[in-house]
């Protein structure tokens, strides 16, 4: 059996593989997560609402990356994608890895970078048709601050705790 797209929509084709179904993106060439820590070292996260899970998430800002059809790089999606949804820009930007999003349902890999000298430049909030508050949290807080969060009925990203595992070690990923 060879690759045969079972839908296509504007954004997600469905495809199975030799009896293995999975989901591919349409619409971009890639995604970026964006780890981004301020001079107080508090930790800048978004939260807004994901209709696939019915609630609030809170995350690390990210976006896709080629979505308005250019070739696009990582780190200057990343950086537009930092300062559209929480107002802050960064005078570096890192590569770190990829790493698969669900490696049993999609192709989709998400691209870790790390937003390095940030600078509140606008209030953030997204694009039209988002509406993300932007959080920053004390690093040494966050723990606390999470479990509150899902007490309060949101959601918690799972790559906020990978995240947040590269920030408290993030000279050892840069070397």
């Amino acid at each position: 059996m060879s690759k045969e797209t079972k839908y296509q929509g504007k954004y997600l084709r469905m495809v199975d593989d030799d009896s293995w179904e999975y989901v591919e993106r349409v619409n971009c060439s890639g995604v970026v997560g964006i780890l981004a820590m301020n001079s107080d070292n508090k930790v800048v996260l978004v939260e807004q609402f994901r209709k696939a899970i019915g609630k609030n998430l809170i995350e690390f800002p990210a976006g896709l990356v080629g979505d308005d059809g250019s070739e696009e790089e990582l780190e200057i999606a990343a950086n537009r994608e930092l300062e559209e949804e929480t107002g802050y820009k960064a005078e570096k930007m890192h590569y770190l890895f990829d790493c698969p999003v669900s490696a049993g349902l999609t192709v989709e890999e998400i691209s870790f970078i790390y937003a390095e000298d940030i600078t509140k430049v606008s209030k953030g909030g997204g694009v039209d048709s988002e509406n993300i508050t932007v959080h920053e949290v004390e690093l040494a807080n966050i723990n606390a601050w999470l479990k509150q969060k899902q007490k309060e009925g949101l959601s918690i990203d799972t790559k906020i705790f990978a995240g947040l595992y590269l920030l408290q070690n993030i000279k050892e990923f840069l070397n």
